[in-house]
């Protein structure tokens, strides 16, 4: 049943209790989407992995899972206890920012079509296995492509092979360093996720006969981003 909706400060209409768990590859990145995304996002719930955890925590108060257990993280959760906390918690959407591990396929088959991440090249170019951090850039600046940028896609049981659901293009220069390009690609990162997620909760992604992704715009429904 399709929840009632609410509108924000910023204008994006959510779902009346919509939740969101939110898996960033790091503390400070996770922060600065959510600052550009507070708006949109802020009825949602967030589960963070990294370091930053319990100062997040204790500042906004949102209920932080880790995931998964490890030696360095030896209260981290298994799979199964971390399905059991997203269903407590009601969450419909899952958001992974730039999460480099698998995800299991029980969390896969459980949010079907609900599970996003960004990948920092344009997909299907430079991803999969191996491909993170700045060994993407220096792969793009070696392949002599003219354009790189990051890629919203839908996830799937392997490395960055989910539906792509939104691209931003930036311009790959001569004389770039590793380090140029991946501040040039980070800073659309920062928009191109905070908008597409707004389009997930916002129900403006139709789903084409071919199983490809489209965002509806949000002043014409039948024009597409």
């Amino acid at each position: 049943r399709r929840r009632p909706e609410q509108k924000t400060a910023r204008g994006v209409r959510l779902r009346r209790g919509l939740q969101l768990a939110v898996h960033p590859r790091g503390h400070r990145r996770g922060r600065q989407g959510e600052q550009r995304g507070r708006g949109r996002a802020r009825h949602g719930q967030a589960r963070m992995r990294r370091s930053g955890v319990r100062e997040a925590q204790r500042l906004s108060g949102i209920p932080v899972v880790l995931f998964p257990r490890s030696k360095s993280a030896p209260e981290g959760v298994p799979t199964a206890q971390l399905l059991n906390a997203l269903r407590d918690l009601r969450v419909d959407f899952v958001l992974l920012a730039g999460y480099l591990k698998l995800i299991p396929g029980e969390l896969v088959q459980a949010y079907p079509r609900s599970i996003l991440n960004i990948h920092p090249s344009l997909l299907p170019a430079f991803g999969g296995k191996g491909y993170y951090g700045l060994k993407v850039h220096k792969a793009v600046i070696a392949s002599g492509a003219r354009y790189s940028g990051p890629t919203v896609h839908f996830v799937d049981e392997q490395f960055d092979t989910g539906r792509t659901l939104a691209q931003r293009v930036v311009p790959v220069l001569a004389d770039d360093t590793p380090e140029q390009l991946a501040a040039r690609v980070l800073h659309e990162e920062h928009h191109v996720y905070v908008d597409a997620v707004a389009a997930l909760c916002e129900d403006r992604i139709v789903w084409r006969e071919d199983g490809v992704p489209l965002i509806r715009t949000q002043t014409n429904p039948d024009a597409y981003a």
